[in-house]
């Protein structure tokens, strides 16, 4: 396998990224649009790091830092990449991207039914937490001042 580059994402490649997604990730999200992922970039242009090789996405990681936490979703690599060390490369540079954010501990989204991904998290370090559930709602649609105050 040639060398990868490894990168953040810019707007360019939002249509390759949810292509590949569509192809190597897991499961949906409700983010997965270009809007979602225009906004990502817009908001934490790092967070999106992409493995690339001659203009194709081989593999992807969201770094997402809040401020408090560390949060991973979206680790894939394509199916014909897997096994040879991008994915290892993807968390590594999360990692050193949330240590120089001042990070403490990274915590990442797996879906339960997803058993190759559980084993890629195990032999990265990731430890199942059996004590926490991950409670979600929906929202309606962000008002263009999120702490503005709505009245009746």
């Amino acid at each position: 396998m040639s060398e990868y580059e490894l990168r953040a994402a810019v707007p360019a490649d939002i249509g390759a990224v949810l292509a590949f997604w569509a192809e190597a990730a897991e499961g949906a999200s409700i983010s997965d649009d270009r809007a979602g992922v225009a906004r990502l970039l817009e908001r934490d242009p790092q967070a999106l790091i992409l493995a690339v090789r001659e203009g194709a996405v081989l593999g992807t990681v969201i770094a997402g830092w809040d401020g408090w936490r560390c949060h991973l979703y979206r680790l894939a690599v394509h199916p014909s990449a897997r096994r040879r060390g991008i994915g290892g490369a993807l968390l590594a540079a999360a990692h050193a991207r949330f240590e120089e954010l001042g990070g403490r501990r990274a915590d990442a989204m797996v879906l339960e039914r997803n058993e190759l991904g559980q084993s890629a998290w195990r032999a990265a370090g990731y430890g199942r937490e059996e004590q926490w559930r991950r409670w979600t709602r929906p929202l309606a649609r962000p008002a263009a001042d999120p702490w503005a105050v709505r009245r009746p």
